[in-house]
């Protein structure tokens, strides 16, 4: 997703951060497991999220795959590990890492992107809806795979995915798990943008840097404010939607903006 990276792990780690100007793209990078997710990646991407959460200079945050998969969940190959020796770390780990990751992805202060480069099964799947855009390759699709090896559901998919898709259609995708093709993942509204494989980056990057370049803050405050309506009644929401107008009245980016409508100018935005 970048013309220059700036490696802040290791190349050989099984999670890559790239910064491209105010843009890092967070890349699983096991490619030859389908970016699946063991124990060390989990490890290495609640890392990679936090440090770009922290990070004042970044300003959007992509996560995305390495080779022909976005992310197809658990590694089961691990998983059957600790199965066979009773490892306390086989049900540990929805504490100790999805949750962590899905809460850093859905709550952090910038927007954030999940750029689908090929399938997003289970956790995967997961990571991608609780991004605020999904661009989605058209050859790609999710799979709510959790049923298919008799386990409920992880990484905020319960939470997620009716909001997105209803209730009725949520039970239907989760009990009778299935590849939902690109066309119609657009067309329920599971991803922002279905684009050709030529297109991809193009498109990703567009977005991004669109973001990027938009009042931070502000990006943070609304989809905060969205998270927190969506389990609120409407008096505690209205009340939370006024500390968050105090909290971005205060910016340097607001000032810049009504200065900017006063003088008929495009508003330069810093994010602070």
């Amino acid at each position: 997703m970048t013309d220059t990276a700036d490696t802040a792990l290791p190349p050989q780690s099984p999670v890559v951060v790239e910064r491209d100007g105010a843009v890092a793209t967070v890349r699983l990078n096991r490619p030859e497991a389908m970016n699946s997710l063991d124990i060390a990646t989990k490890e290495a991407l609640v890392t990679a999220l936090t440090d770009v959460a922290e990070d004042r200079t970044v300003r959007c945050v992509v996560l995305t795959g390495s080779g022909r998969a976005f992310c197809v969940g658990q590694d089961l190959r691990e998983h059957v590990t600790f199965l066979q020796r009773d490892d306390p770390a086989l049900w540990d780990t929805v504490a100790k890492h999805y949750n962590p990751i899905v809460e850093l992805l859905a709550t952090m202060d910038k927007p954030v992107i999940a750029a689908v480069n090929g399938v997003a099964a289970g956790a995967g799947a997961g990571f991608a809806l609780a991004a605020d855009f999904r661009v989605l390759v058209d050859t790609a699709g999710f799979n709510l795979a959790f049923a298919g090896i008799a386990l409920s559901c992880d990484s905020g998919t319960s939470w997620s995915l009716q909001r997105i898709v209803g209730p009725a259609r949520a039970k239907e995708l989760l009990l009778l798990p299935r590849t939902v093709p690109a066309d119609e993942c657009l067309a329920l509204g599971l991803v922002t943008r279905v684009v050709s494989a030529e297109d991809f980056e193009s498109a990703v990057r567009e977005l991004a840097t669109t973001l990027a370049a938009g009042p931070t803050l502000a990006y943070g405050s609304i989809r905060r404010a969205v998270a927190f309506s969506a389990g609120h009644g409407l008096s505690e929401s209205l009340a939370r939607e006024g500390e968050y107008m105090s909290l971005t009245g205060a910016t340097a980016d607001h000032r810049a903006a009504v200065a900017a409508f006063l003088a008929k100018e495009k508003p330069t935005f810093t994010g602070e």
